[in-house]
């Protein structure tokens, strides 16, 4: 059986591939559909010495307005059949293609009674790219259930297993990420490993807004189809499910990640900061809400729409002309409105960054990947 060659196409817009709908042309765009051609599109660009971006559902990316001066590597994979191994009792393993679409991956897994990966409902973008960032929503990380990955290492060119372990999992990291500088990352998801249980039920509820949602207390189980249409309409009622008809669903998801600081740091907030610890002895921190300070710093929902105003009066609108805005709906998202660029959307991070800096002198940091800019 042969592997047909990747197909070079006449590079659009990566405005036309990302979730917040801005940046340039690329150099050439590659699409690849399944692993196979995912390695040869790498290996060549590699053998070229060509710069390299893989992007699959382009949720988490905020790129340049001037584009990226390298080869696009644009995962296509269809939604792929999903074969269990027994994993002992009442549990079975998958192993997922990183082109896998992720929030089908979710339903197709509820639907055949496994648990587990239902809080993580309604995030976009393809399973490849969950264990980067260490995706995480209502209280479950990714790497709760994940195994290992399967990964091709370009510095050395090898096809690569890395356990949980060896990934080194924290809040909205790993070592995939720590290890990709720029655009360009030194592993290559193939496939993810997941472990899930054979059950009907949830895994236990461990975010209180999800708990009030479903009727139930924080460590509690419930119906886990019953918990992913809890989620999604959580989620929703954010502007954090893709919706065209919505203008609050044109960004890349959370802006910012929530801030670990120091528990100095943390106990300089007002009182009523929300506040979680995060490890235990001399290494404890002290785990803040990005939203909460953003809105307590003056940036309200909305804040870059016309007639809307941050601290001491500061025009929202003068940022962007409207163009850019916090979303209306949670003030975590940065939102294109139509027509923004790239630099709308940083002058309004910077914005509200610095605002907040100043405010309560912690500085939040991008979730997205920047490519080809600076915040």
């Amino acid at each position: 059986m042969t592997t047909r060659s990747p197909a070079t196409v006449p590079p659009p817009s990566l405005a036309t591939l990302t979730t917040l709908k801005v940046g340039g042309p690329a150099r050439r765009l590659v699409r690849a559909a399944d692993e196979a051609e995912i390695v040869s599109a790498v290996r060549a660009a590699d053998a070229a010495g060509e710069p390299l971006l893989i992007v699959g559902g382009g949720s988490n990316l905020l790129v340049a307005d001037a584009g990226f001066d390298g080869a696009v590597l644009l995962i296509e994979q269809a939604e792929a059949a999903l074969t269990p191994h027994a994993a002992g009792p009442g549990h079975v393993d998958l192993r997922v293609p990183a082109g896998q679409p992720w929030d089908a991956l979710v339903a197709a897994t509820l639907r055949r009674g496994w648990a587990g990966l239902e809080a993580l409902s309604g995030i976009p973008g393809l399973t490849g790219a969950t264990p980067v960032q260490n995706v995480g929503a209502y209280g479950v990380e990714v790497a709760q259930l994940l195994l290992s990955v399967r990964a091709l290492d370009r510095e050395t060119g090898e096809v690569v297993t890395l356990s949980r372990e060896a990934l080194a999992f924290g809040y909205r990291d790993s070592l995939l990420k720590r290890t990709t500088v720029g655009a360009s990352p030194r592993y290559v998801v193939l496939s993810v490993d997941l472990r899930l249980r054979e059950s009907p039920l949830s895994e236990p509820v461990r975010y209180a807004e999800l708990a009030r949602a479903l009727g139930v207390a924080v460590g509690e189980r419930a119906p886990a189809a019953q918990v992913r249409r809890a989620v999604l309409a959580l989620r929703a009622a954010k502007g954090m499910v893709l919706d065209p008809a919505d203008a609050d669903t044109t960004s890349a998801g959370s802006f910012f990640t929530n801030p670990v600081v120091d528990a100095a740091a943390a106990a300089r907030l007002p009182e009523g900061a929300p506040r979680w610890p995060v490890g235990t002895g001399p290494d404890a921190r002290v785990k803040l809400s990005a939203a909460w300070l953003i809105e307590h710093a003056g940036f309200g929902k909305g804040f870059g729409l016309p007639g809307s105003q941050g601290p001491d009066g500061v025009s929202g609108f003068d940022v962007a002309q409207g163009r850019a805005s916090l979303s209306t709906k949670h003030a975590l998202a940065l939102t294109n409105r139509g027509g923004a660029s790239a630099a709308d959307l940083l002058a309004l991070a910077r914005t509200v960054r610095d605002g907040v800096e100043r405010r309560f002198g912690v500085r939040l940091e991008p979730e997205p990947l920047l490519v080809g800019c600076r915040l």
